[in-house]
């Protein structure tokens, strides 16, 4: 006599298709959220990449654009590492260093890693990643739509100071760059989607 199965119930399986659903939008608006780190990079003006402004007051205490970029690839690097260690945590940039291609593709790398961390947070799949540790400091979070919101804050704060210090140094990004990171139909498209935000692709 076979033993009769466990009926699931309705709540559950539309509970797993939103689970499904938000970390496949997770994946895709990370996605997006990187692209426009790679538009500004790809636009700025060599010469502004390690000059500081000189009315900071007092001299040297704003970082330079380089160590901005560089900065964001490594928190990226030490979320991974604190939330899911079991993935490949890709090596820190140095900002004394670094070039615009190296940053460029250290954060494609990491964009990468923070996906997978996302797509396991969020998917509601059993992954291991339980927790959103943002730093060593810091209570950790249960994972959720919190951790998206942390990550993307952090990053939208500094790449307004890239445009601001770009402008400063009279180096202003282009219209059509500062435009174009708020075209999320392009940036969906841009990152492999066929379709834009909102829609289940």
């Amino acid at each position: 006599m076979t033993k009769p199965q466990p009926k699931i119930r309705q709540s559950q399986v539309r509970q797993s298709q939103v689970h499904t659903q938000l970390g496949r939008a997770a994946v895709q608006i990370f996605a997006a959220n990187d692209r426009m780190n790679q538009i500004l990079i790809e636009h700025l003006d060599p010469a502004a990449w390690r000059t500081r402004p000189t009315t900071a007051k007092p001299p040297g205490n704003v970082r330079a654009i380089a160590a901005i970029l560089t900065h964001m690839h490594n928190v990226r690097c030490k979320w991974v590492r604190l939330t899911a260690p079991h993935l490949k945590v890709p090596r820190q940039l140095n900002r004394a260093h670094c070039t615009p291609q190296q940053a460029g593709a250290g954060l494609a790398e990491s964009a990468a890693r923070c996906e997978e961390m996302l797509a396991e947070a969020l998917g509601g799949g059993g992954g291991r990643v339980e927790k959103f540790r943002r730093d060593g400091w810091a209570r950790p979070w249960p994972v959720g739509l919190e951790m998206l919101c942390y990550m993307l804050s952090h990053e939208a704060h500094h790449r307004g100071q890239v445009c601001m210090l770009a402008h400063q140094l009279g180096a202003p990004l282009p219209t059509k760059v500062t435009s174009g990171i708020w075209n999320w139909e392009k940036l969906w498209k841009e990152c492999g989607s066929s379709a834009g935000p909102g829609c289940d692709s």
